[in-house]
């Protein structure tokens, strides 16, 4: 686990952040005196390995790197009633 000062803490809040998101906890001190624990949201852990249970399977391909430059201008489908929206927070409220 990863220990980090507040003033650190503070400092590079973004970078830590970015760390929780991924799966890492950070344990935060005040005068090297724990005062609190970074963790990532429950469930996140979850998805990902459930994720990674799905591509052991053969089921999925995990991203291995950055999206290509110009993919967010790259002309979409139109979904005028909305319905992978619906789709996608429906199956995000039932979890995994």
């Amino acid at each position: 686990m990863k220990t980090a000062a507040v003033a650190e803490l503070k400092a590079r809040l973004s970078r830590y952040l970015s760390r929780v998101k991924a799966g890492e906890e950070i344990l935060v001190t005040e005068r090297n005196v724990p005062i609190a624990r970074l963790v990532p949201v429950a469930g996140t852990l979850e998805g990902l390995e459930g994720l990674r249970d799905l591509e052991r399977q053969g089921l999925v391909r995990l991203s291995t790197g950055t999206l290509p430059k110009g993919f967010w201008k790259l002309p979409r489908d139109r979904d005028p009633r909305a319905l992978v929206r619906r789709a996608v927070t429906k199956e995000r409220g039932e979890g995994w």
